[in-house]
């Protein structure tokens, strides 16, 4: 098939899931043409990798001062900030100069903030054009509105929510599919519009089994655990301060040796203020998050407030790292509790089950290889673009001229 990936920002390791699913596709054989913005140099380098994975990319470069205008021109209409703030007119041309020289079978577009470059494609186009989504926004700022740390990212939330909840809607209704990645976030989708339920579509996010996996070489350490994400993501900020309040203290109570490592990029004050205690590492961006994973005796996720499926967990998970999760992070997983990882919701409980793992390194070792496991069964990435392909050509069939 030939593809036209239309991403609102540079896929690279970070931003996993179109970066894999673009290298996945590619390397299923599919011509695949990438669409994106760029904002410096390290997105120049990864449109490079793109291209070494045989992925043809164009590209226009994002200011900070058109994203600004973005928002401020959004400000008195229906049209959420989010959605508003990736659009620029020259690399929409640049799409469709693409789509008028013609040949493609699907069109993917990324994300709420790329969804305005697919329905400029609409009007006129045989060609079925794909929302990925992703996660609900509206039902992460329904969550955020009332649960975010900050007073900033509450007000934020609840000043996008009315505008997101109604455009995400009538989204849903423009394009041949919307994908997302769990069936939380599909219902969301369900409760604002209800007759979408056949286009409305579930792809899992996989996680890279080559890159991600357990160091036979290096051993682990006896008492470390690691936390990570992008730490200037209000939901990763609240997990932050929530383990370390709520439930660090008790485990420390018993085992003051455990140390614990917060690897992601870009933290912010309150986090890196936590640094003070002598136990407690903050990273900021590393080149590479595995060692840190494949060192630790087990990741954490006490995720509190969130959409879709935790990177974080499955990463840690193809690692062979033990990972101890609140019901939030695993609640997008068809995944064993007890057997492939350890889940806890209340504070008290969680500390209970991480001091149970670091007194027990059978255990240790057992939920391990059984976490590399499932997501070898259940989250590779070539499986999730084999049926990207059939999601394709099913929307290609009844986009198709009777």
């Amino acid at each position: 098939m030939k593809i036209l990936f239309v991403v609102p920002y540079t896929p690279n390791l970070v931003r996993v899931r179109p970066y894999n699913l673009i290298r996945a596709l590619a390397a299923r054989g599919n011509a695949v043409t990438v669409a994106t913005l760029t904002g410096g140099p390290d997105d120049t380098a990864d449109v490079r990798r793109l291209e070494a994975a045989g992925v043809r990319v164009i590209s226009a470069r994002l200011t900070r001062w058109r994203s600004a205008l973005n928002c401020l021109l959004a400000v008195p209409s229906r049209m959420p900030l989010q959605a508003a703030f990736c659009w620029q007119p020259e690399l929409a041309a640049m799409i469709r100069r693409e789509m008028a020289a013609g040949g493609f079978d699907a069109v993917h577009v990324e994300h709420l903030r790329g969804a305005r470059f697919g329905l400029a494609l609409l009007d006129g186009n045989s060609v079925p054009v794909v929302w990925d989504s992703v996660d609900s926004i509206t039902h992460l700022f329904r969550q955020a509105s009332a649960r975010a740390n900050s007073i900033k990212s509450k007000a934020m939330a609840r000043v996008e929510l009315k505008r997101t909840q109604s455009y995400e809607g009538w989204l849903a209704r423009q394009f041949a599919r919307v994908l997302v990645t769990s069936p939380i976030d599909r219902q969301a989708f369900l409760e604002l519009a209800p007759d979408c339920e056949d286009r409305l579509v579930v792809l899992p996010n996989g996680v890279d089994l080559d890159y991600f996996r357990p160091d036979g070489e290096a051993p682990r350490a006896p008492a470390e655990l690691v936390i990570s994400g992008k730490m200037s993501y209000h939901a990763n900020i609240a997990m932050v301060l929530h383990l370390v309040k709520d439930i660090m203290p008790q485990v420390w109570a018993e085992r003051p040796d455990v140390k614990l490592t917060i690897v992601g990029k870009d933290p912010p004050r309150q986090v890196l203020a936590l640094t003070e205690n002598p136990s407690i590492l903050v990273t900021g961006s590393v080149p590479d998050v595995r060692p840190y994973l494949q060192r630790a005796t087990s990741a954490v996720a006490p995720i509190t407030y969130g959409a879709g499926i935790q990177n974080k967990v499955l990463e840690a998970l193809a690692c062979s790292t033990p990972v101890v999760a609140s019901p939030q992070a695993v609640s997008a997983l068809q995944i064993r509790a007890g057997e492939e990882i350890l889940v806890a919701g209340e504070p008290r409980e969680f500390a209970r089950q991480l001091l149970l793992l670091l007194a027990d390194p059978a255990l240790q070792h057992r939920l391990g290889e059984a976490g590399r496991q499932f997501v070898e069964r259940q989250h590779s990435w070539d499986s999730a673009a084999a049926r990207l392909e059939e999601i394709y050509q099913a929307a290609g069939r009844e986009n198709r001229p009777a």
